[in-house]
């Protein structure tokens, strides 16, 4: 489709001429995806659409029981704006909620927002720099106090203090919130701003309640007793928490939706792995829901015959890749290793780094231990289609790596190792203990040693990798090591805030408590201004043009190796109604979950 024809198109939504999903199918009849076509009219200034509501089949509040899910990573903390990984995020979400959620299309669907902002009801600006938020009235915390507007201006105050080391950080830093009255906020931006549904949306936007931190703010912050023993505004009210392991809820008999929650209490237990969370929901039915089933898919098929439940996936943007440290990992200088301004002593080396894309054997990876849990694929950003990169290719080939070595003076040893002005091709590569991904290992290590690269295989206690410790070396925010491997993706249908991990601005470090999303401690100027650029444009054809060129700036300069574009595979026993989505929390709907008896 022209782009003349695509803007005619987007004319006749905003003026009423053709309606929203007459234009999703337009769409679809040329290749793109709804949530595409959604995003598409949104950026547009077209009214960002709702989320539809699935039919709820509960008539009261309660009587379901026991709801147990399982994840193999128990939460260590309980504090949204700490919680770096997937674990202590859905653990938060148990208890705190955000204005509102990003369901499988794409759509906002709101929560403690009375509606979506729009331009058509003026609570968009027109010029792009500015949004209000109504929220809904008679909300009140889990102890009875009052949800209001107050609880919004302090989680940006609290989340943008570079003392507090909040991971929520880069979606308040840049703007400013402002009261407009008890029941409504307005974000303010310094420039227009075409995704303006960020702070205080979906798993980094969850809100915690200003009486009860407002004595615990920056450098006091870790110090709050809430942290460990929460008080929001979701279906459940806090039970009992034993960090890595288990955390419980009861349900909040005053929860703001009517007949909402269906299940008496909840119970969210850690540990053990992934194949061991399939078999408990698959096999044996004791589990309701297991969490992020990094397994064979062999496995997966052959536990679902077992007829207790079904494995689901989600569509969204989680890419497993390995990341390459630009820094050097082994010299330490005041405390601090892979420090910004150090050089890695080899990886530094352009046909280094591009040597050992061509040793990934994606396609393998794909075959023998993903399946339909795993797409290989050249991009960083796969989804929405929109964002995704036509410009990018993969290749495996062991004997060009090894000549395009050999070329550039990297010479094989008597121990068959490759060295250059003294300096050996032998690096550490660590991750996160799950047998797929030990698996993606050995095959990197196997295809390196024929190269002539040593590879040292390290595996880290994924309750230890994912941690917010920063006391802890082996969480990969530290990224102590030369190369690193694990799963993220945006939590949003827009890449933006996600190819944020690449900024200058953004470099994890011992003065930000590593907390910053540049964990490659890749600095580009070049990335820097494509990206500020992104930020500011509100043409949407133009703006996508510029997030494709991050993917490829990162992707081209061997920054990060894609391995494979991964949809959410879950769990789910047969019965439990539970709506999914892959650009947001597991838990995003949880209110909404009932067992079909």
């Amino acid at each position: 489709m022209k782009e003349r024809e695509l803007r005619g198109l987007i004319d006749k939504v905003k003026t009423g001429r053709l309606s929203r999903r007459g234009f999703v199918k337009r769409m679809a009849a040329v290749g793109l995806t709804a949530p595409m076509a959604t995003q598409l009219l949104a950026f547009s200034g077209a009214a960002m659409a709702q989320a539809k509501t699935a039919p709820y089949k509960p008539t009261k509040r309660g009587g379901g029981g026991l709801l147990k899910v399982l994840w193999w990573q128990g939460p260590t903390l309980l504090n949204p704006h700490f919680a770096v990984g997937t674990k202590d995020q859905d653990g938060s979400r148990l208890f705190y909620e955000p204005l509102a959620n990003w369901d499988g299309d794409g759509n906002l669907k709101p929560v403690l927002a009375a509606s979506i902002p729009s331009r058509e009801n003026g609570t968009i600006a027109a010029d792009g720099k500015s949004v209000v938020w109504k929220i809904k009235r008679g909300v009140t915390w889990h102890d009875g106090k009052p949800f209001t507007a107050d609880d919004l201006v302090f989680n940006w105050e609290y989340a943008k203090d570079p003392a507090t080391a909040a991971v929520t950080v880069a979606n308040y830093k840049d703007v400013i919130v402002e009261k407009v009255d008890d029941y409504a906020v307005r974000i303010k931006f310094d420039k227009p701003t075409p995704f303006w549904a960020n702070a205080f949306v979906g798993t980094q936007g969850m809100i915690i309640p200003k009486h009860l931190f407002a004595d615990y703010t920056g450098a006091k912050s870790r110090e709050a007793p809430t942290n460990l023993k929460p008080v929001g505004t979701g279906p459940y009210m806090f039970k009992d928490f034993k960090p890595g392991d288990m955390v419980s809820g009861a349900i909040n008999p005053n929860y703001h939706m009517a007949n909402k929650p269906y299940f008496d209490a909840i119970e969210m237990k850690g540990g053990g792995d992934a194949v061991s969370a399939a078999r408990a929901v698959l096999q044996t039915g004791e589990y309701d829901f297991a969490w992020n089933l990094q397994v064979e898919d062999e496995i997966l098929l052959r536990l679902e015959k077992d007829g207790k439940g079904r494995v689901t996936f989600s569509d969204g943007g989680n890419i497993e890749h390995i990341q390459l440290n630009t820094t050097d990992p082994w010299t330490e200088s005041d405390g601090e290793r892979a420090k910004l301004g150090t050089k890695h002593p080899t990886l530094q080396y352009p046909e280094v780094r591009q040597a050992l894309t061509m040793l990934v054997d994606k396609a393998s990876v794909e075959k023998f231990i993903y399946g339909r849990t795993g797409n290989a694929t050249a991009n960083f950003v796969n989804n929405p289609e929109k964002f995704r990169s036509k410009n990018t290719k993969y290749e495996f080939n062991i004997d060009k790596a090894s000549e395009l070595l050999e070329k550039a003076g990297w010479k094989k040893g008597a121990d068959g190792i490759r060295a250059k002005d003294g300096k050996k091709l032998k690096f550490v590569y660590q991750t996160s203990i799950n047998q797929p991904r030990q698996k993606n290992q050995a095959i990197v290590k196997q295809a390196c040693q024929k190269a002539g690269i040593d590879i040292e295989v390290k595996a880290v206690t994924a309750s230890v990798f994912f941690s917010s410790d920063v006391a802890n070396p082996d969480t990969y925010p530290h990224f102590y090591s030369d190369l690193q491997m694990y799963n993220n993706g945006p939590q949003q249908p827009d890449p933006e805030v996600f190819l944020r991990q690449f900024l200058s601005t953004e470099v994890s470090s011992k003065a930000n408590k590593w907390q910053g999303r540049n964990i490659t401690r890749w600095i580009s100027p070049e990335y820097d201004e494509v990206h500020k650029a992104a930020q500011a444009e509100l043409d949407p054809v133009k703006r996508a043009a510029l997030l494709i060129k991050c993917n490829d700036l990162a992707v081209s300069n061997n920054v990060v190796i894609p391995v494979v574009a991964r949809p959410l595979a879950t769990a789910v026993k047969h019965k439990l109604v539970a709506e999914l989505t892959g650009w947001d929390n597991n838990m995003w709907d949880l209110a909404n979950w009932y067992r079909d008896v």
